[in-house]
């Protein structure tokens, strides 16, 4: 499966799951790009929608750092997108507040990302593609639901450009 064990008859997982995630991203990212948009900016857009959420709490949904998730909301507010207000509920909070304008690219976005997927997953018969989100959510949700601790960070390796 990969190039370091080409004859190991168990299938690389940690091989398929990531290269499958990596090309899904590079096309999540192509289709919002076409918007405007990152990944990380439909995610806050759409999160912030849904119910009054804090810079924190919508740092968490969207497993961005501070740093990142400030950039995000910095690019939202330029862009006219959304905004930053006082929480009603804790006045040192901060919320992010979408415009009418944000509120009209998130129905865009999540349209985009719907159809992202459906695309990776129509190339699947019906049977396997309900196996593979049933198999998918059975790990998300159990053995590998949570992140081990590592002193030393994992990181992706470079791709090789094409």
């Amino acid at each position: 499966m990969t190039a370091m064990t080409p004859s190991h008859p168990t299938p690389d997982l940690s091989f398929l799951l990531d290269h499958t995630s990596h090309v899904l991203r590079t096309r999540m990212a192509a289709a919002l790009g076409e918007i405007g948009l990152t990944a990380r900016m439909h995610c806050v857009l759409v999160h912030a929608l849904a119910e009054e959420r804090t810079q924190i709490q919508l740092a968490e949904i969207g497993d961005m750092d501070k740093t990142t998730m400030v950039v995000t909301v910095d690019a939202l507010e330029s862009a006219g997108l959304a905004e930053r207000r006082p929480s009603g509920q804790d006045r040192r909070a901060r919320i992010i507040a979408v415009t009418e304008k944000g509120a009209a690219l998130a129905g865009q976005s999540q349209e985009i990302v719907d159809r992202v997927h459906e695309e990776a997953l129509g190339s699947l018969a019906a049977h396997d593609r309900e196996a593979l989100l049933r198999a998918l959510n059975a790990l998300a949700g159990g053995h590998l639901a949570t992140p081990v601790e590592n002193p030393r960070p994992v990181r992706r390796a470079r791709q090789a450009k094409r």
